[in-house]
């Protein structure tokens, strides 16, 4: 029987995930037994013109990590959606944007006019940046095009299942290379289209730390204390993302004493995992009985205290709240 053939891709991101298949240790030897690799191209040296040539569907599986971001991250994605029989969305930057997702509370020109021209260490007196094209004396130079929104991979091709996390773990890695292989060889069945490789539980679900039914005061960072290991998060004023984040991470943060961030993204009952997060947050804040009596001081005093609430909220899924970037309403009679 032919092997599975599998492909992956390193999009917008930090490359985490794109060697995250290697984490899983010894099992590797089982992957290389049972499949080969079609396109990987930090691990193999195929060529995109390669893929281009395959048949269509001849790829059994690609995961593909990263946000989209610029015109090269979009072609490939809809290159190996065309020559793929399953779409993974890997890891948190391409189910939901990720970090780079932040982005979208600027725009592209602003981001380059940063980078170029106004850090205290940039030396550009001629302000050049770079170009999608430049005709050089060697021959023709190409930048792929950088894209204005960060976009998560769904925005541009259809996705067949999600893995997220940052990474993904390897149980979830393993669980479901184990299905592929099953599928190819025994003909078992897939999980439904859409389906999420993780919990359908939250993570405070699983968390085994102690809650009580208590209100805070005070919004904590995690380096301000002496975080109690056996005690819930927010009931010591550290904001956890718990509530509002899928299990299936093994809670690995949380053993290491740190709250969650919210890489798993939302579950399937959740619309806006920031607003949902913000709302299970406003229920433990100890306020006047009746919040109309909060003067705007009191607001803002409580406010105050979530320092970067676009970074706590919305850290890994900007691109998919309901918020999914900053926008600039434009002036009449102005050009923007």
């Amino acid at each position: 029987m032919a092997k599975v053939k599998i492909a992956q891709y390193w999009g917008a991101g930090c490359g985490g995930c794109d060697v995250a298949l290697l984490d899983i240790d010894e099992k590797i030897l089982g992957v290389a037994e049972m499949a080969d690799i079609a396109f990987w191209p930090i691990a193999v040296d195929t060529k995109l013109k390669d893929v281009e040539a395959m048949p269509d569907k001849s790829i059994t599986l690609t995961l593909y990590n990263g946000a989209v971001r610029n015109s090269e991250n979009e072609h490939v994605a809809k290159l190996l959606r065309q020559k793929s029989a399953i779409m993974v969305s890997f890891g948190s930057c391409a189910c939901f944007g990720g970090i780079p997702g932040l982005a979208n509370v600027t725009n592209k020109k602003d981001l380059q006019d940063y980078v170029y021209n106004t850090t205290f260490s940039t030396v550009n007196p001629n302000r050049t940046r770079p170009l999608p094209k430049y005709q050089a004396p060697e021959g023709e130079l190409t930048l792929p095009v950088m894209y204005d929104t960060v976009l998560t991979l769904e925005d541009v091709v259809d996705v067949d299942y999600y893995m997220p996390g940052c990474p993904p773990t390897t149980e979830q890695i393993n669980q479901f290379l184990d299905i592929v292989e099953k599928h190819v060889k025994e003909g078992a069945p897939l999980p439904p289209k859409g389906a999420v490789i993780a919990s359908e539980k939250t993570l405070c679900d699983e968390c085994g730390r102690t809650k009580e039914v208590t209100t805070i005061e005070k919004i904590n960072m995690p380096y301000e204390i002496d975080i109690d290991p056996k005690k819930c998060m927010l009931e010591q004023g550290v904001i956890c993302l718990g509530p509002a984040t899928r299990a299936g991470c093994g809670a690995k943060c949380l053993d290491a004493n740190q709250p969650c961030r919210g890489c798993m993204g939302p579950t399937a009952a959740v619309l806006d995992q920031g607003g949902s997060m913000l709302s299970a947050l406003a229920s433990i804040f100890r306020t006047a009985d009746n919040e109309t009596q909060l003067s705007e001081d009191d607001i803002l005093e409580l406010m105050t205290q979530i320092k970067d609430p676009l970074g706590t909220f919305y850290a890994f899924t900007m691109p998919k709240s309901i918020i999914k970037r900053k926008v600039k309403e434009k002036k009449a009679g102005v050009k923007q």
